[in-house]
């Protein structure tokens, strides 16, 4: 007689790949504020990539449904600059995956700007959503927010927020070096 065990995943034994787009306009960048009963902190505009799907058309999907970002409208096209693995345990009772976050970083006009979406509303899996707030912050300054992926130094330390990026891959993000925010 064959028994099979059940077993439980690792946390990490599984990869997700997540698109972000760094929106820019002038100075600013776009991030979405994140209010919760215990915390507040940011998230870049983007999320998980779908099975199958070609990366840049996934972060123009994820700038198109949580900016109202439609094709045409940015005055650049998503350019790849950064990579980073992130490997920390989440909260919650499934495992954490092992997540590589795909930084892709465009521009738009002010006049662009004002038609986008000030609210985005993030589907939870109990079917309910959580509301975030559309905000344009100095890109020299968010190194200073509680930001995730934790790429504001990185942002911050760009020349400008069209300067070229020499380092594509950024440091591995683990639970030694993040804290849930």
């Amino acid at each position: 007689m064959s028994t099979t065990k059940a077993t439980t995943p690792e946390p990490f034994s599984r990869i997700k790949v997540r698109v972000t787009g760094l929106v820019f306009c002038g100075d600013d960048v776009a991030l979405l504020r994140r209010d919760r009963a215990d915390s507040v902190h940011w998230t870049t505009i983007g999320g998980n990539v779908q099975d199958g799907e070609d990366y840049r058309e996934a972060v123009l999907r994820e700038l198109e449904e949580e900016l109202g970002l439609g094709p045409g409208l940015a005055s650049t096209a998503p350019e790849l600059i950064w990579m980073a693995d992130a490997r920390i345990t989440r909260p919650g009772p499934t495992p954490s995956p092992r997540k590589f976050h795909l930084i892709y970083r465009l521009h738009v006009t002010p006049e662009v700007r004002a038609r986008l979406a000030t609210q985005e509303f993030d589907e939870l899996p109990d079917g309910g959503h959580e509301l975030g707030t559309v905000e344009w912050h100095d890109w020299r300054k968010v190194d200073a927010l509680p930001l995730f992926p934790p790429i504001g130094t990185q942002i911050a330390a760009l020349a400008s927020p069209t300067a070229p990026v020499h380092r594509f891959e950024l440091e591995p993000i683990t639970d030694e070096n993040y804290t849930w925010i």
